[in-house]
């Protein structure tokens, strides 16, 4: 059965920008180039006629084989999102949220910085379990081989065996040469995903350690230890077993632990063999001052651009095929995989991804596949993540981008379960600035609908959605979206953030 939408523009949202005035991208997201701006009006859109779209189950993306080159009915329907992308109306407030947004995120640094000061400084010299250790060789030395030893909150320390100083005592200059980022956990829980981590890397002993920042209602906060001061290694790719230094902390950058070495944990994390965190904003001016003491791996570093190359290849030959399309065959892809996945531990095996990239018609050459397994292979076990692996061969939008995925999510999910109703989406999405709607050719409840519809095609359950298939949504629809401000509109005119 043919389907279609009447008068439904199909083009990419490039083609039509904004008028004057448009500020500079932050961060490219999918492409490196700089986009032309030549139409200074808005767009106007046909009205979308939904009483000509039928239902037909042969678009389902839960058949695989259903997915043609043409664009189907939920393809269009994503697409209506673009028109978010030039709205001149939310500027003001645009200006006054980010202004309350950078005065929230200072408060939330300073107030995680002067607890982590206070952490480490608090202690006593007096009490640091190295003043015992002079104490304890001078008792063995005097102690019989057969007698035993009592306990050393039993045993006698004298003042003059106290040291003023002991090696793992801090100063506060010694934990000024710092640098401070935020983090956020890659994981497909909600929960876990959304939790604002703050971190810190000391120069004067290579150590680091992070804390997660909680707020309970406008007043209340708390602010606890994720990961202990130490010193760590790098627990997964090209770095692996090297310790962390300055060079290795970027936007963007990941930092890997060992989830048995953390015990205080929450379980849900600690399911998983390697803990795994994402940089996403760092103090650059700090990092700068700092990186003449870096001693950088040139080695490794030539090997990580290679392994770069090599992704970049394979997502610009499916790129063009995927602009359109991005929100269905990623959310699709994601979904499939997850089906195979029996063991339910997110690893899949070669054969798994070769099928699936057939089945999605996702044309990759042997040799380019190959060489893409060889890097997410490192450890030769045969086995890799099925998000790591979608993310190289599709490619992941920029940390900014990502920023305002959590930001709505969060937004929605007050209870911070990890999963919103689609209630609860339908209540909180706003089409009233939707390009249609302002110039009359279709109502706000259409292209809530048409929202909806393709947002539970991308879910397993019909009344939630998680914040893994939340952000495959909005994944999909980026690959389509070249400037950064117009993927950052399509969030912040309907969820208000």
């Amino acid at each position: 059965m043919d389907l279609e939408v009447k008068g439904v523009a199909a083009s990419p949202v490039s083609q039509t920008q904004p008028c004057s005035g448009r500020k500079n991208p932050l961060q490219q997201g999918w492409t490196s180039k700089s986009w032309a701006m030549e139409n200074p009006c808005l767009p106007v859109v046909p009205r979308l006629d939904l009483g000509s779209l039928v239902d037909s189950d042969e678009e389902c993306i839960q058949d695989a084989e259903a997915i043609v080159d043409d664009l189907t009915t939920l393809d269009r329907k994503a697409l209506l999102q673009h028109g978010y992308a030039d709205n001149p109306y939310t500027a003001q407030r645009t200006t006054r949220k980010s202004d309350a947004e950078v005065v929230a995120a200072e408060k939330k640094k300073q107030t995680v910085a002067e607890q982590v000061m206070l952490d480490h400084l608090s202690r006593a010299v007096i009490s640091d379990p190295e003043q015992n250790l002079t104490t304890e060789k001078q008792e063995i030395a005097h102690i019989l081989p057969d007698s035993k030893m009592a306990p050393i909150r039993f045993r006698k320390r004298t003042l003059h065996e106290t040291k003023i100083r002991t090696q793992s005592t801090l100063t506060e200059n010694m934990l000024s040469h710092k640098v401070q980022f935020d983090g956020r956990i890659i994981s497909r829980n909600g929960h876990d995903a959304c939790r604002e981590l703050v971190g810190f890397f000391f120069t004067h002993d290579q150590s680091l350690t992070i804390y997660e920042y909680r707020q309970f209602g406008k007043n209340r906060t708390n602010v606890l230890p994720f990961i202990q001061k130490s010193i760590y290694c790098h627990q997964h790719g090209r770095r692996k077993g090297k310790q962390y230094q300055l060079g290795d902390f970027y936007i963007g950058a990941n930092l890997t632990f060992l989830s048995s070495e953390h015990p205080r944990l929450p379980e849900s994390i600690k399911e998983n063999t390697v803990l795994t965190l994402r940089i996403t904003n760092i103090d650059r001016g700090a990092s700068d001052s700092l990186k003449t003491d870096s001693v950088e791996h040139d080695d490794i570093n030539n090997q990580e651009a290679n392994d770069r190359l090599v992704f970049k290849a394979i997502q610009d030959v499916l790129k063009e095929q995927l602009r359109k399309r991005g929100v269905r065959i990623f959310t699709g892809l994601g979904k499939y995989l997850q089906q195979l996945d029996k063991k339910r531990n997110g690893l899949l095996e070669k054969a798994d991804f070769k099928q699936a990239l057939e089945v999605f018609h996702l044309e990759v050459s042997e040799n380019d596949f190959e060489s893409l397994w060889l890097i997410l292979n490192g450890n030769g076990d045969g086995k890799v993540d099925y998000g790591e692996f979608r993310h190289a061969v599709v490619g992941e939008m920029n940390e900014y981008r990502k920023s305002f995925v959590r930001k709505a999510f969060m937004k929605l999910d007050f209870n911070k379960t990890g999963t919103v109703s689609i209630i609860d989406i339908r209540k909180c999405y706003c089409a009233k600035k939707h390009p249609q709607v302002i110039s009359g050719h279709s109502t706000e409840e259409e292209i809530k609908s048409s929202f909806l519809e393709t947002l539970k095609d991308a879910c397993i359950k019909s009344d939630e959605v998680s914040y893994g298939e939340f952000e495959d949504y909005y994944e999909g629809l980026s690959i389509g979206i070249i400037d950064d401000e117009d993927f950052v509109n399509i969030l912040r005119t309907p969820w208000g953030i």
